[in-house]
């Protein structure tokens, strides 16, 4: 698959993700980046509640790219919604979507993003999980069949976008926002920052390292 990126220039980065929710932080954040989404088989890695199990597919998805561009950093993620001992994925169907927000209902649950950085050629490679938890205000039944009539929770992990309608739902967050939505920038930015990858204009070098504009 052909990268495609922002019209910025250089790219300091891949973002091996298709998420559009990724690529707007991103995006929003000032940052010039590459897409070519990984072709991970997620259904390899057996769903888990651990904290490893969104790192692991973060690792094997910005590893699947870099595998192709070696030189390159890559940066992957992948993102659950975990409340008690189960998680929470994607509905299939309205009554998944009502099942998951009346179980959500008044309660914290915890959201879960697991990102991984590399660059094969550098001997570079770091993954982390970030953990926000979110808590939701008492929903009614009414309030529950209007969000779904908006059909934002069927693409959603946890049949909700904090970032678009479902920001109603929400009562109060401790942690990442961004993370939230699909990616830790907070963190990610730090990174970049540290490994010299991002300098003060933002503009990538030939050698893949960020260089400032004079």
């Amino acid at each position: 698959m052909s990268a495609s990126s922002p019209p910025c220039g250089t790219p300091l980065f891949i973002l091996a993700s298709k998420s559009p929710r990724r690529r707007y932080l991103l995006e929003q954040a000032g940052l010039c980046f590459a897409v070519i989404p990984s072709s991970v088989d997620e259904s390899a890695f057996p769903p888990s509640v651990s904290d490893d199990y969104v790192r692991s597919l973060a690792q094997a998805k910005a590893e699947d790219i870099a595998a192709r561009h070696p030189a390159a950093w890559v940066l992957g993620a992948d993102t659950i919604v975990r409340i008690g001992d189960a998680i929470l994925g994607k509905p299939r169907s309205r009554e998944e979507a009502r099942n998951m927000l009346r179980r959500l209902s008044g309660q914290t649950h915890q959201v879960l993003t697991g990102y991984a950085i590399c660059c094969r050629d550098r001997g570079r490679s770091f993954s982390e999980t970030v953990i926000t938890d979110v808590t939701f205000k008492e929903l009614t039944a009414a309030e529950i069949e209007w969000y779904i009539h908006t059909r934002e929770p069927f693409d959603k992990a946890g049949a909700y976008a904090i970032q678009g309608l479902g920001t109603f739902l929400v009562k109060r967050i401790k942690g990442s926002y961004t993370n939230v939505v699909g990616l830790p920038v907070c963190e990610v930015i730090a990174f970049f920052i540290r490994e010299g990858i991002l300098g003060f204009a933002g503009t990538a070098r030939s050698d893949g390292r960020a260089e400032v504009n004079r």
